[in-house]
């Protein structure tokens, strides 16, 4: 990087490829054996992941001139908010709306992508994976505010400027399981993961959340809890918006282990 008036310039991609090669994985569906096809489409700038499939599946045929299926991954709102179309590109864990071809391309060296889908997820065809369990296990720490139904409650519970900003940082999190698949202890149900235990933090943060702390807290104890992080921190390594989650596991592992001991003076 070079410097320019006391600002990094980022570096560009200055002798472009002609072509892109996309090493795409694939699979029919769950279940089924996992395969590799290879496309190649015209290099043009500024052109991201999902640009540059939507571009295979216009012509879904491989370098080698074969026909077949256009390509399968989930997106929807492009912005990088929803977290739905992250996958595995060029080895690391991303959102594919968010990454850019150009950078791929100056980071590698070469012109060739490898997209894979998460590995940490159910495989339900080449790209796209099945989430479900990363919001199961919100329910599993009761990852909301309760209410009592009425329309007309008033102001709310007030908080210093300093709560509401520690907890906007955790409540960015859009569940993409990039955390999860980047941690070597989640894996075969028995670590609930990063994500689910931040977001027990922030509404174990909340004046009217901390009603439900006991239910939070119990729902990390278990066979698959907060004990089992082997504090590898690729979690917050990998995090596309910044979450500290080691703080988050850190802290929230504290009130496991005092709500354990002295929980019971509060009921």
């Amino acid at each position: 990087m070079s410097e320019t008036n006391g600002h990094q310039e980022k570096k560009r991609l200055t002798n472009p490829p002609k072509t892109i090669e996309f090493r795409v994985s694939r699979r029919e569906k769950l279940g089924a054996a996992q395969y590799t096809e290879t496309f190649e489409i015209p290099y043009r700038k500024s052109l991201n992941v999902i640009s540059a499939l939507i571009e295979i599946r216009k012509n879904p045929v491989t370098k080698e001139g074969k026909q077949t299926t256009p390509p399968v991954w989930s997106m929807s709102c492009l912005e990088q908010v929803c977290g739905t179309c992250t996958m595995v590109i060029n080895g690391r864990v991303r959102q594919s709306c968010s990454a850019l071809i150009d950078d791929l391309l100056l980071a590698s060296g070469g012109n060739k992508i490898t997209l894979e889908p998460m590995s940490k997820f159910p495989n339900v065809r080449d790209l796209q994976v099945d989430r479900t369990k990363m919001f199961d296990h919100l329910k599993q720490v009761h990852a909301w505010v309760e209410l009592d139904g009425t329309h007309s409650l008033g102001p709310g519970p007030t908080m210093t400027q300093e709560v509401q900003q520690e907890r906007y940082a955790y409540s960015r999190c859009m569940t993409c399981g990039c955390c999860l698949e980047a941690c070597p202890q989640y894996h075969d149900d028995n670590y609930i993961g990063p994500q689910a235990i931040a977001q027990a933090k922030l509404f174990n943060m909340h004046p009217t959340g901390k009603a439900d702390i006991d239910a939070r807290l119990e729902g990390l104890v278990g066979d698959d809890g907060i004990t089992n992080c082997g504090n590898a921190q690729n979690c917050v390594q990998v995090c596309p918006m910044s979450i500290p989650l080691t703080r988050a596991i850190y802290e929230t592992n504290r009130d496991v282990t005092i709500n354990a001991l002295f929980g019971w003076l509060r009921k």
